[in-house]
């Protein structure tokens, strides 16, 4: 099995890889380091995938996965509606997909960070 260690612990590795997907399917793309963004791409593409599929068991697997954080909160009269990353997921991002097989994001480049000139790039969904 190949991965990158991203210089963290396993632990640590998996909670960033969690936040970093989330954060991706609940803004559409971030700005992070090339290492972390190849590692990212593979987690967000499963999730995009599982989504397509749409059923129980892709629902729950995905719901393991990410964070839930809530996208947005709209007032519907008296009501107030919350759409997770969950939601987002699977009705919105997911359905945008339906005819693509894989290739769900893109890696651009920027430049490099200031403080330790890694190379940072923007990714984001297709």
């Amino acid at each position: 099995m190949s991965y990158r260690k991203l210089g963290r612990t396993s632990a640590q590795r998996k909670a960033l890889l969690r936040d970093l997907t989330t954060a991706v399917i609940m803004n559409g793309r971030i700005e992070t380091t090339e290492a972390r963004a190849k590692e990212v791409r593979r987690t967000v593409e499963k999730m995009i995938t599982l989504g397509k599929r749409g059923d129980l068991h892709a629902r729950r697997q995905a719901a393991a996965f990410l964070r839930c954080g809530v996208v947005e909160t709209k007032l519907d009269g008296e009501k107030v509606v919350e759409t997770t990353s969950l939601q987002k997921l699977f009705n919105e991002v997911a359905p945008k997909y339906e005819g693509r097989n894989g290739g769900y994001t893109r890696i651009i480049k920027t430049e490099p960070r200031r403080g330790d000139a890694s190379q940072m790039v923007i990714l984001e969904l297709v």
